[in-house]
C-alpha cells in the first residue's frame, strides 16, 4: 500500500513471525510493530484461513509507515498462503485480503501549494 513493499518467505513451522530488519538481524512481530493493530493486520490471513501457528514467515519490508508496511505484509502473506494451497483462495477473497489497496499520494500541482490546496487569494 501507498509506497511500502513486502517480501514473505512461508514454510510449515510451529507459528514464527519475523520481520528482517537487516540482512542478518531480524525482530519478532511483537517488537517491530507496537500498536495491535498492525499486528493482527499482519496475521489476519493466517486467522481466516486456520493456518495461524502452522507457518513459519520470514518478511522483510521496507518504505511507507508502519500501518502500510503492515498492510503490505498482509497482501504478501495473503498471496504466499494462495500460492502454497490455491483453495485458500476463497477466504481470502471473501475478506479481501487479495486486493491491493489502490490509494496513493496525489502529485503536486505547479501553480497550487500542494495537490489540491491552492495559493491564497487575496482581492487586492
Amino acid at each position: 500500500r501507498k509506497t511500502a513493499v513486502a517480501r514473505v518467505r512461508m514454510k510449515p513451522g510451529n507459528g514464527d513471525f519475523k520481520i528482517q530488519v537487516t540482512r542478518k538481524k531480524s525482530k519478532a512481530i511483537d517488537e517491530y510493530f507496537t500498536e495491535p493493530r498492525d499486528r493482527t493486520d499482519c496475521v489476519a490471513p493466517l486467522k481466516v484461513t486456520d493456518t495461524l501457528g502452522r507457518m513459519d514467515i520470514v518478511c522483510r519490508v521496507s518504505g511507507g509507515g508502519y500501518m502500510g508496511q503492515a498492510q503490505a505484509i498482509r497482501l504478501a502473506v495473503a498471496r504466499a498462503l494462495k500460492k502454497y494451497d490455491p483453495s485458500l483462495e476463497g477466504p481470502l477473497r471473501d475478506h479481501e485480503y487479495l486486493t491491493r489497496d489502490p490509494r496513493e499520494v496525489e502529485r503536486k500541482k505547479y501553480g497550487q501549494a500542494g495537490a489540491r490546496r491552492r495559493f491564497q487569494f487575496s482581492k487586492r
